[in-house]
């Protein structure tokens, strides 16, 4: 008996397939190009959200000041700053605040 209600909870239980379409049947539809709309879509998020967390800079704002514990690094205003070298060139990534 104590399977059967278990069995009829498992059962009862909602399942959220993710984004749900509803069409007219009469309207033409390909579901392979809805997928790749989305896919493109979901792509483009996740490059604008990865370019907001990494911040490059070229040249570093006029006041800057320059700290080497526990390694080098800037710190300009409220923005944290640490140098790498990349092609050849000098760029500085922003970093949390480093703790001291």
């Amino acid at each position: 008996m104590k399977w059967y209600v278990l069995m009829a909870f498992l059962w009862s239980v909602s399942v959220n397939a993710g984004q749900v379409m509803v069409r007219d049947a009469s309207e033409s539809f390909d579901a392979f190009a809805v997928r790749a709309e989305l896919m493109r879509q979901h792509e483009w998020q996740e490059q604008l959200r990865n370019q907001q967390q990494l911040q490059i800079l070229q040249v570093l704002p006029l006041g800057c000041l320059q700290l080497t514990t526990p390694y080098v690094h800037f710190h300009c205003g409220a923005s944290w700053y640490r140098p790498y070298s990349y092609q050849g060139q000098q760029i500085y990534i922003a970093i949390p605040s480093p703790s001291r």
